[in-house]
């Protein structure tokens, strides 16, 4: 880790003339023709992005959202060579349990806005917890990311130097989308300090191994149905991001209705999701230049070496409705430690922000039963 481990006050202040260029691009904006009538057969259409665009120019106010980002404190820190900024918000009740929450692509520290206050100042006495909530190395004000090798591994690695900064020797690491997947391997290489695990998706695949397959339920052949038809339909990001981001990134560091269009994949088809927070989040990879950078941590992340060894520290899931179906399956060859397994029907991918009221209880729940 680098010897600079100065933790720096830090606030958002975009300069006017970034938005006056955003507005400027926006009206310049060249549309793409579209078949009529096909819906999102082959992709975001038109008329979606369309009318975010139009509320981005004429409606969004992103000082109103820098304002309220900014009413939580945040920080800067370099770590391992990047830089590394987080929001920190302490409870101010006794024996809060810290918490480090990692947002995924096309997520950001945004996603977890709304259970900052439910989970640092609980009504009833109930467990409070202390949030780190960090941008990803390459995402938002911590990028862009300089040299190689910024996958979940590395990330963990900083995760557990930056809780060690802040004075926590005792954790949970919690995550969602790419959260979900660097929390795990927080666990993994900090196994000492932190308590548990938790996460909205453990992305456990089948082996191909026929013993599997044999003690597979039939909520996990749904579950198997649902994954072959998201690999059939919409994994296309996630090969480019894998394979070529550089050749993607002229269309999406350029163009703000490009980056729209391409990080509303997996925004755009959820009716719980509202204008403002695909925009906010849109905004964050614009404002700060890295949408490329952003990318690439599918690069990395798909040219690093897996441990073999399963995890063991405690894991708790929680499934929201229209989201991923984690397998059990599958995940306890991954995990060892699995100590909750729950579900609900409703919330989506961006649970912390539709339904932070179940995503709050879900997490007490979990770390509850580990005090």
């Amino acid at each position: 880790m680098s010897a600079n481990t100065e933790i720096k006050p830090f606030r958002i202040d975009v300069p006017q003339a970034d938005l006056d260029d955003l507005h400027r691009r926006l009206d310049d904006t060249r549309w793409p023709d579209e078949i009529p009538g096909v819906g999102w057969d082959y992709g975001v259409p038109v008329d979606y992005v369309k009318k975010l665009a139009d509320y981005w120019r004429t409606g969004y106010d992103w000082r109103a959202w820098e304002a309220k980002l900014n009413q939580y404190p945040q920080f800067t820190t370099e770590i391992d060579g990047q830089n590394i900024h987080f929001l920190h918000v302490r409870s101010t009740h006794e024996n809060a349990l810290p918490l480090i929450l990692t947002h995924g692509w096309p997520g950001s520290v945004v996603e977890y806005l709304n259970v900052i206050e439910p989970l640092t100042n609980p009504a009833d006495g109930k467990q409070a917890f202390h949030l780190v909530i960090p941008s990803l190395p390459g995402f938002g004000f911590s990028g862009p990311t300089k040299e190689r090798g910024w996958n979940r591994y590395r990330t963990a690695k900083a995760w557990a130097e930056l809780m060690r900064r802040l004075g926590y020797d005792r954790y949970g690491a919690v995550g969602n989308d790419g959260g979900s997947m660097v929390s795990p391997e927080v666990g993994r290489v900090d196994p000492e300090h932190v308590v548990g695990v938790h996460v909205t998706q453990i992305y456990s695949f089948p082996s191909g191994d026929p013993a599997e397959f044999e003690k597979i339920t039939p909520e996990e052949q749904e579950g198997l149905k649902v994954l072959q038809w998201f690999y059939e339909n919409k994994m296309s990001f996630n090969i480019l991001h894998s394979q070529q981001p550089q050749t993607l990134s002229y269309a999406i560091f350029d163009s703000p209705v490009g980056l729209l269009g391409w990080n509303s994949q997996l925004f755009g088809d959820d009716p719980d999701i509202d204008a403002d927070f695909v925009l906010t989040n849109t905004m964050l990879y614009w404002l700060t230049g890295t949408a490329t950078s952003a990318t690439r941590f599918y690069y990395e992340d798909a040219k690093a070496e897996a441990p073999k060894e399963p995890t063991t520290v405690p894991l708790g899931l929680t499934m929201f409705a229209g989201d991923f179906v984690s397998m059990r399956t599958f995940a306890e060859r991954d995990h060892k430690n699995i100590t909750h397994w729950n579900s609900y029907d409703r919330g989506g991918h961006y649970a912390a922000h539709i339904v932070p009221d179940a995503l709050s209880t879900d997490l007490r729940t979990f770390y509850g039963g580990l005090r």
